[in-house]
């Protein structure tokens, strides 16, 4: 009498279901059937592909636990934890290459990077090979601080770092009253116009 009002309430609540959701609870159904046909004697084996299909199936439809008999919902939980772990554990396995170096040097290129913002991975490169520290550049390179501005310095900083030694040059002709041509070169020293730019 139980069973017959379970499936008078199934048939009449099966309308406000999915179409897809009962077709997960039936294919769910129809594979407990064969895995209990393939049942020898005693206790129910299940195989991997069977756990396989049953998670699947509950990773999309979580409402098929509803319908599991020849196994608890839990049981099925617990194997979609199990994978789940073991999913993760092979994604994040080693996949070789080379290894990390040691700590110091890490900072010690982490340091210089900072205090030095100009300094490329072979500069950094050279100055850790005369501190005795056996790096390839590509490892410097690896653990430099990343930066969002330009790689190089800017133009006012260029100018101001190096405009004692930095001349503009012009080569220029000059008629005359008398149709003679005069040829003119000027030399000006940038240190002149960054100070007048700092005057004004």
């Amino acid at each position: 009498m139980i069973g017959l009002l379970c499936f008078v309430l199934a048939v009449v609540a099966s309308p406000l279901k999915s179409k897809l959701r009962l077709e997960a609870e039936n294919a769910v159904l129809r594979h407990q059937l064969i895995v209990l046909r393939r049942r020898l004697r005693g206790r129910v084996r299940l195989t991997n592909q069977d756990r396989w299909f049953l998670i699947q199936l509950y990773r999309w439809f979580p409402s098929i636990l509803q319908v599991l008999t020849i196994i608890r919902p839990e049981t099925l939980v617990r194997w979609h934890r199990t994978g789940f772990r073991g999913y993760w554990r092979w994604k994040s396995r080693s996949q070789g290459g080379r290894p990390q170096i040691d700590t110091e040097p890490r900072v010690l290129i982490r340091r210089m990077s900072t205090e030095n913002p100009l300094w490329g991975a072979p500069r950094i490169h050279g100055e850790l090979l005369k501190l005795g520290f056996s790096v390839a550049q590509s490892s410097v390179a690896k653990y430099m601080v990343k930066r969002r501005g330009p790689p190089g310095q800017g133009w006012r900083t260029f100018l101001h770092n190096h405009a004692p030694d930095v001349a503009a040059m012009d080569l220029f002709v000059v008629p005359t009253i008398g149709f003679d041509l005069l040829y003119a070169f000027v030399i000006v020293q940038q240190t002149r116009q960054l100070n007048g730019l700092r005057a004004s």
